[in-house]
Order: structure tokens, then C-alpha cells, then sequence
């Protein structure tokens, strides 16, 4: 496990999660360093679907819009079916993280693919199950990862955006 420093917000809604993304941007955060992931495969219509373009994936649904922001903006998108959790969508970093999962990389007990990507960067078993609950019950993760000033920055940010939780985790010690 690496000793990295993060910040968890847990969002209710995508609307939420996208003005939060906003709020990070305009506070200057590096947005490499910011990943997102939620299920948002919901439709009033039977079709939902995908396809990559070069570096960018295309998704159509009822949040399509707000993933497709997302496409572009941030390092990184997929879409995975993971047991337990059903259809994900992920955009930046945590793609990588899930993917050396899904390899097999990072071998973890009993974690799944996302649980051994977010206990890759520091994030304690208890609370990878928090998360996992939350993205069943169909919220969105936020998730900010850097050094212990990078996520103190970004902690400061998302509290004024009101997610329904946020959590620091740190291997350093951040001021308050």
C-alpha cells in the first residue's frame, strides 16, 4: 500500500457532484489529481451504452451530459461491472487504480476491484466499505488524492460544496 493523502466526498446527486468538481477547478486544484466515480447508468429509455473515441468515451443516458463533462475533463474514463456493485462509471485516476485491481496487482483479502484500488492510495478497509454502501445506494464518490497540503486545499473546498460526507485520509499530518 502506498502512503498517499485523500479526500472522499460522498454526493447525493450528480448535479452535486458536478458543482463540486466546478468548485474545485476555480479553487485552483489540479484536476489530474481528482477522480469521480457513480453508477449513472439510470435511463427513462431502454438504450444505454458506450464507445471510446481516440481518448474519449461517449455515454448516453439520463446523466449522459454530466459524465460526458467528465470524459473530457478528467485523466481517465471507463465504464466496469463490478460483482457486488453492478455498472460503474469512473473518470481519472481511480481508473488506473481499478484496473491494477482488476489485474489482480493488488492483491487485498476480500476486496473487490475498486476496494483494492481506493486501499492502494491509503484508504483504510472501513471506509472502502462506506464507499462501497454509498455507490450501491447510488451516490457519487469524489475523490481528491495529492500531497498532505493538496488534500487539505481540497478538503476546505468540498466541505462548502455540503456532500452528504467527506472524509480525510492522510499518511502526513494536515493542519485544520
Amino acid at each position: 500500500m502506498s502512503t498517499n493523502n485523500s479526500v472522499v466526498a460522498v454526493y447525493h446527486t450528480h448535479p452535486e457532484a458536478d458543482q463540486a468538481v466546478k468548485e474545485l477547478q476555480r479553487g485552483g486544484v489540479d484536476l489530474h489529481k481528482l477522480s469521480i466515480v457513480g453508477k449513472g447508468y439510470h435511463t427513462d429509455e431502454q438504450v444505454v451504452g458506450y464507445y471510446n473515441t481516440g481518448d474519449r468515451m461517449k455515454y448516453w443516458g439520463k446523466v449522459g451530459a454530466f459524465w460526458g463533462g467528465f470524459w473530457g475533463l478528467l485523466f481517465g474514463s471507463a465504464f466496469f461491472m463490478i460483482p457486488g456493485l453492478g455498472p460503474i462509471l469512473a473518470a481519472g485516476p481511480i481508473v488506473a487504480w481499478i484496473v491494477a485491481g482488476l489485474e489482480g496487482a493488488v492483491e487485498v483479502g476480500a476486496l473487490g476491484a475498486l476496494g483494492a484500488g481506493l486501499y492502494s492510495i491509503g484508504i483504510p478497509k472501513d471506509s472502502i466499505v462506506k464507499y462501497e454502501t454509498a455507490l450501491k445506494t447510488d451516490k457519487f464518490l469524489l475523490i481528491v488524492h495529492g500531497t498532505a497540503a493538496e488534500v487539505a486545499q481540497a478538503r476546505d473546498i468540498i466541505a462548502t460544496t455540503h456532500p452528504a460526507d467527506y472524509t480525510l485520509h492522510t499518511a502526513e499530518p494536515v493542519a485544520a
